[in-house]
């Protein structure tokens, strides 16, 4: 990888607008984030105090321990390859639109085509991914008010409260950038100290643990198929589905000073902390279960509440819950903000219905207030489902992975198929190969198995939702594409910013050399 910028450094501002002006865009929001800010950002929105508690349960039935201590790292260092691909392309093309805006500048033919699809797959799963994060968190809450007051917990009451936590997050991104920047760094400090903190705890206050044998060798099967390795690499969902959203750090790229080198970093930075963290705190928890069927059939709704409390007792075990409630909200929070991002851009290249709406910056914060509350209610709507059907967390998650998934490796695999791609100042040198080909083959693996149904027998309630979502965004975005995309796509601009030339995106030699600036 290429040397970094000398840190005592004056930072420049213009060489930042001019990168964006290269690339086709002018400087409209304020860069505000620092190298930890924008590692943060991906951080919290991977957030293992979110993905592990939550999608626990995932793992207990489809593998158990072995999913869980052997499944976290297996999946990890694919999704590392995923990130450092994804990271070098970032370097070149640092924008908020990111990976649509990755795929349409790698791709030899048919650019505005490849730009489109993708940006309809990065647009389904960040709202799937918000929709699942702030879900998680409404379950997580619950679960810390039925332990400190005694409040059942019911379909109707978890949809109520992950409205309530979805509409604050909506207001907390509308304020300036200022205030999410704080935010972010709160939360990336918070997630930090309370995995230690949670770790410690469990290690230290019960007075029993679980051998190593049954946390690394113990299979456990509650998914009605038969074959131990399909059940198993069911399991690996929970994983998959936490390592999801550190395509943060591009959406906030043109808030993000020095975006070229610092946005790479905070990519690759956020996957290899969460692997590292992750890991220790899910080895925690597994060696603290005290009665497995007791954490798994638990009232509660939660299979790690209920191990917190039978390890450490009702008053700690109801601190450490809460410890990763107040750490789902900050992760939901920052979902909010890199989808708002994401669809900002997305409009600003005349993408979505309403396009001029949803690609205004509001003037007083300079944020992208309209999309900002467009996200939120596409994650209201695309929850309520959970009303009748309590299967479809399940079904959320899945197209959470599937539609990033497939967002994250199409750019990386044009990059493959490009041989005039020019390396920005963060490359991977002559692993760049090695390490793409390795994501893209995972990605298509993972893909085709998160469509299978997880549950045995296939029922209405068991069935597995995400192929028939994926179905209609390609339908979707298909015939939107004949209808208004063909014409108006990344050639006119809804919002007035007259941000590329008309008729065609901007070619590779329109760049700056690695290193250089406009």
């Amino acid at each position: 990888m290429s040397p970094r910028r000398g840190r005592g450094a004056e930072y420049d501002a213009s060489e930042d607008a001019a990168q964006l002006e290269a690339l086709g865009y002018k400087q409209e929001l304020h860069r505000r984030f620092g190298g930890f800010s924008n590692f943060a950002v991906s951080f919290s929105i991977i957030s293992i105090l979110a993905g592990c508690i939550t999608s626990y349960l995932i793992a207990m039935d489809a593998g158990g321990p072995v999913a869980i201590s052997i499944g976290w790292p297996l999946v990890g260092v694919f999704v590392v390859c995923v990130a450092l691909s994804m990271a070098e392309i970032c370097s070149v093309y640092p924008t908020a639109a990111g990976l649509y805006f990755w795929a349409g500048r790698l791709a030899r033919t048919n650019n505005r085509q490849w730009a489109w699809v993708v940006g309809w797959f990065n647009f389904m799963g960040e709202v799937a991914v918000t929709t699942a994060v702030d879900y998680g968190a409404a379950v997580t809450w619950l679960a810390f008010l039925n332990l400190t007051t005694g409040l059942e917990v019911t379909a109707v009451r978890t949809f109520v409260v992950f409205v309530v936590i979805l509409l604050a997050h909506g207001l907390l991104n509308a304020f300036n950038v200022d205030l999410l920047q704080v935010l972010s760094t709160v939360s990336a400090w918070w997630h930090l100290i309370g995995v230690a903190v949670i770790v410690a705890v469990l290690v230290i206050v019960p007075d029993h643990h679980q051998s190593a044998s049954w946390v690394f060798g113990h299979f456990a099967n509650n998914s009605g198929w038969g074959s131990p390795i399909y059940v198993f690499l069911m399991g690996l969902l929970m994983a998959q589905y936490t390592f999801t959203g550190y395509d943060a750090s591009a959406h906030v790229a043109e808030e993000t000073r020095n975006a070229a080198t610092t946005a790479p970093r905070g990519i690759v930075n956020s996957v290899l902390v969460s692997l590292v963290a992750g890991w220790v705190l899910l080895l925690a928890v597994t060696f603290a279960i005290k009665d497995w069927d007791s954490a798994r059939d638990t009232k509660i709704g939660l299979p790690p509440a209920q191990i917190f409390i039978d390890a450490t007792g009702h008053g700690v075990g109801t601190a450490l819950l809460l410890i990763a409630a107040v750490a789902q909200f900050f992760c939901g929070m920052a979902c909010v903000t890199s989808s708002s991002r994401m669809s900002f851009a997305f409009s600003r290249d005349n993408a979505l219905p309403g396009s001029r709406l949803w690609s205004r910056v509001n003037p007083r914060t300079h944020t992208p207030t309209n999309s900002i509350w467009l996200v939120t209610g596409l994650s209201i709507i695309l929850a309520s489902p959970a009303l009748f059907n309590t299967t479809a967390y399940l079904a959320v998650t899945s197209i959470a992975v599937i539609g990033l998934y497939i967002a994250y490796v199409v750019p990386v695999y044009l990059r493959r198929r490009n041989p005039d791609f020019v390396p920005g100042r963060w490359n991977l040198g002559r692993f760049s190969a090695p390490i793409g080909w390795i994501a893209v083959v995972w990605v298509a693996i993972i893909v085709v198995l998160f469509m299978l149904p997880p549950s045995a027998p296939v029922t209405i309630d068991t069935f597995n939702y995400a192929p028939i979502a994926v179905v209609v965004v390609i339908a979707f975005a298909v015939g939107m594409w004949i209808a208004v995309g063909r014409r108006h796509f990344m050639r006119d601009d809804p919002g007035g910013h007259d941000t590329r030339p008309p008729g065609e995106l901007l070619s590779d030699a329109d760049l700056p050399g690695p290193g250089q600036a406009g």
